[in-house]
């Protein structure tokens, strides 16, 4: 038999109709859910802390092994050649949230690149935010693309992204002809959009900065934020609520096409060379990012700072290895295993969220 259960002018909650005190079974089972509920809202804290405490043990031991590990000049380096990879880290954690994938993002990647670089190469004094906005403009058509076949023709987001991975490339290089665009084809602004300071900080950092707290407002404080998360983790539950789940999928997929063109352009900047095989395979790095950061691959699930975290995790491996002369063979090996470990601590993670839900819920 239920308990009906209404709130005392205090605040406080009594018994049913009759006035008699809330028995202390039910009392517990009210501190267990209430237990249950700041675990679970909890949780991603706990894994964030949990893994800047490693980030910062591993900065410490690779300090030890090189003193030149924490100088200013690495730590500068290390955030300069991370910045492309939190970019699109932060696309790429929408369309996951949302149980999508992106692989396509490497040859959007290649494509706004080549694309620009040989537009500044033709028109060397065309303004260095035009370049942007025109390898923006491209990744944007890419992602459009990309949403309406998952959204609106139901296509698997591996199969899709992986079609159009082969089609960007293949354009690429039938634009390129096969030939790159160098550094002495490309005017001094448009190298500098990557490798130019602004008050002394790479322009770089600031890109993400400015990225970051832009998708930290969208993604915490909008409804259209709100709704992502809803549609990750229940897609049936979103669409009898209201929300225009294909909207919201086609929304993230044109924004991670929109990072990815952004990127392209900062990537040729940066090396100062557009080629047909630009960001071959990045697309692995920024989900192996992405899901150190805590981002569920089931879906409904991450935070903009664990990805920021994740990034500068996937950084420090990328950084630190070289320094203290570790082979590549075992370069890959240890990226991967951490990669390996994250995504383990994330299943268990979740398990045991389920389970705790799931308690809540017999008792």
């Amino acid at each position: 038999m239920q308990l009906q259960v209404k709130m005392n002018a205090d605040g406080s909650s009594g018994g049913g109709g009759n006035g008699r005190p809330q028995s202390s079974e039910h009392q517990s089972s009210s501190l267990f859910s209430s237990l249950v509920k700041r675990l679970t809202r909890n949780s991603e804290a706990f894994r964030e802390l949990g893994l800047l405490i490693f980030i910062v043990l591993l900065a410490a031991i690779f300090q030890i092994r090189n003193p030149k590990f924490l100088s200013v000049a690495n730590i500068k380096d290390l955030l300069a050649n991370t910045a492309i990879l939190s970019i699109l880290a932060v696309g790429m954690m929408m369309v996951i949230i949302t149980r999508g994938i992106d692989l396509s993002i490497g040859s959007t990647m290649a494509l706004s690149g080549m694309v620009t670089s040989l537009t500044v190469s033709a028109n060397p004094d065309i303004s260095p935010f035009l370049s942007l906005a025109q390898g923006m403009a491209i990744g944007l058509a890419a992602g459009l693309v990309i949403g309406v076949l998952v959204a609106y023709f139901k296509i698997l987001p591996i199969i899709a992204t992986l079609g159009l991975m082969n089609i960007l490339r293949g354009l690429t290089y039938l634009i390129s002809k096969g030939k790159w665009v160098s550094a002495y084809q490309m005017s001094a602004g448009f190298k500098n959009l990557s490798t130019g300071t602004t008050f002394g900080i790479n322009n770089l950092i600031l890109f993400v900065i400015g990225i970051y707290i832009l998708y930290t407002y969208f993604i915490n404080q909008t409804r259209t934020g709100r709704y992502i998360y809803a549609v990750g983790s229940s897609p049936e539950t979103a669409e009898l609520i209201g929300i225009k789940r294909k909207r919201i999928i086609l929304l993230v997929y044109a924004l991670m096409g929109l990072l990815a063109g952004l990127a392209g352009v900062l990537w040729v900047s940066k090396f100062a060379s557009a080629q047909g095989d630009t960001a071959v395979g990045y697309e692995m790095n920024v989900i192996a990012a992405t899901v150190l950061g805590g981002v569920s691959v089931a879906g409904g699930r991450g935070k903009v700072s664990g990805i920021l975290l994740g990034s500068i995790l996937f950084g420090i491996l990328a950084n630190a290895l070289p320094l203290i002369n570790i082979s590549p063979f075992w370069q890959q090996f240890i990226q991967g295993l951490v990669i390996l470990a994250a995504i383990i601590s994330n299943v268990l993670l979740q398990r045991r969220n389920d389970r705790l839900t799931l308690k809540k819920r017999v008792i």
